[in-house]
């Protein structure tokens, strides 16, 4: 197997990689394990300084790699330099940060003196998918290389040129060699790394499926999991919500990335005494989404990443139709050149239809329409997932008190759900386990140990 690195804009193929070996599998693990003990002892601030150097490269780069990153999946360019930017941030985050959060943490016992320590783990794999190639692999290393730990970078098979841009971004900052690589392997490959006993951790962000798998892996070896999976996130919209901002927001949370984002909106549960006036604003707003070249400003709607996720996509959407779901507009792929799916809603969506129980990966709103605001609570936790959720309403003492009760990781309430570095990340149910960035995520992979002195 080869990794492709394919424009979903125009079909073209960039350039494709070669697979590795078991020898030079081998060779980086050894390389890795090698590395490792220096750096688990290297000084905070040195580590803070590489950190620092990491985020200058990524602005003065951040054309370049916005490139990349929207030539390879295809996302609109200035998301692509917004996702730069964000990269860089974390690393500046974690820079200032890191000491603080790993400072000995004094508790009072029985002994003289008594305290937690944090202390690397040592090798943490991480297994990032295509949707976020640079934003999903920086909210692992930027915290985890300053926790101490080295990095290994399995990342998905279509942004290899990603991939190997981060590794660069590490690598010209000054980082040792071996604290972070990248690992051309495939899925395939992946669960002999979590075995090998030079691995110590593993991190994913992907399906269902691909985390089930990584975390049979990583129990069996009995070693920490972190993940992020799936996410069919709720956008409840109540009677008294200010439309002239809720409508904005739902269309940037819904068809931002083509949709593909585990914390998109994918569910706007609507209040019946208000559907009709926001689903006309709506539509509308969606309608006006002009797909095309994602390296141009104008375009506002970029292509799906493959061919085969499109049809997935359209399977669904045309089964839900078939069980009784309106398409209100949209609900077709566009022809013609690049892997295009008109911007959608699905109106009507109820139990048992593939568009209300499933993931819908792609740019199709679904809208279900509640009876009042205790229905739309019990249809927003009506799902095995449980990632973000964001509620509007002009009352926003009453939307926490809401958004206190939806069954997810991360709660909003008049904002769209989005991962921040001072905020923790992460879902419940079947959206995964675990915490990314803030305080808690840079305690996920290190070793919490009582001192006890008398």
């Amino acid at each position: 197997m080869a990794f492709r690195s394919l424009n979903p804009a125009t079909g073209q193929l960039i350039r494709e990689y070669d697979t590795w070996g078991e020898s030079r599998i081998d060779q980086a693990l050894q390389l890795t394990a090698n590395a490792a003990p220096a750096w688990a002892t290297t000084p905070m601030n040195e580590r803070s300084a590489l950190m620092r150097n990491a985020a200058q490269i990524l602005k003065e780069r951040r054309v370049d790699y916005a490139r990349i990153i929207t030539q390879e999946m295809g996302k609109l360019y200035v998301e692509s330099l917004a996702e730069v930017d964000k990269c860089a941030w974390v690393c500046e985050y974690y820079a200032e940060q890191a000491k603080q959060f790993l400072a000995d943490e004094l508790i009072a016992s029985d002994a003289g003196s008594s305290f937690a320590a944090y202390q690397p783990l040592g090798t943490v794999l991480a297994v990032m998918p295509w949707n976020f190639p640079f934003w999903q692999v920086m909210r692992f290393a930027a915290p985890g290389l300053m926790a101490g730990n080295t990095g290994l970078l399995k990342h998905a098979s279509s942004v290899p040129q990603c991939a190997l841009a981060l590794e660069e971004t590490f690598r010209d900052a000054g980082f040792p060699k071996g604290i972070f690589q990248t690992l051309m392997i495939s899925a395939s490959q992946v669960k002999s790394v979590i075995e090998d006993s030079r691995v110590h951790a593993v991190t994913l962000t992907g399906s269902e499926p691909a985390g089930r798998q990584v975390a049979a892996s990583a129990g069996a070896a009995l070693k920490k999991c972190v993940l992020e999976l799936g996410g069919s996130d709720p956008f409840v919209v109540l009677e008294d919500a200010d439309l002239e901002i809720t409508v904005p927001a739902a269309v940037v949370s819904r068809y931002a990335n083509a949709g593909q984002s585990c914390i998109a909106a994918k569910r706007f549960i609507v209040v019946d005494a208000i559907a009709e006036e926001f689903l006309q604003r709506f539509s509308a707003s969606v309608q006006a989404l002009l797909p095309g070249d994602p390296m141009q400003r104008e375009t506002t709607l970029a292509p799906m990443v493959s061919e085969a996720l499109r049809q997935e996509l359209h399977l669904q959407v045309t089964d839900s139709i078939q069980a009784g779901a309106t398409a209100l507009t949209g609900c077709e792929p566009l022809p013609g050149q690049g892997t295009f799916y008109q911007a959608s809603i699905l109106d009507h969506v109820k139990p048992g239809m593939r568009a209300y129980d499933e993931e819908l990966f792609g740019p199709v709103a679904i809208v279900i329409r509640v009876k009042d605001e205790r229905d739309a609570l019990r249809v927003a936790n009506d799902t095995r997932f449980g990632l973000g959720g964001a509620v509007w309403t002009q009352d926003s003492q009453h939307g926490e008190t809401f958004a206190r009760k939806l069954q997810c990781g991360c709660a909003f309430v008049n904002g769209l759900v989005k991962s921040d570095p001072r905020l923790p990340f992460g879902g419940v149910k079947a959206s995964g386990y675990g915490r990314e960035l803030s305080l808690h995520g840079i305690r996920e992979f290190v070793n919490t140990k009582s001192v006890w002195i008398k």
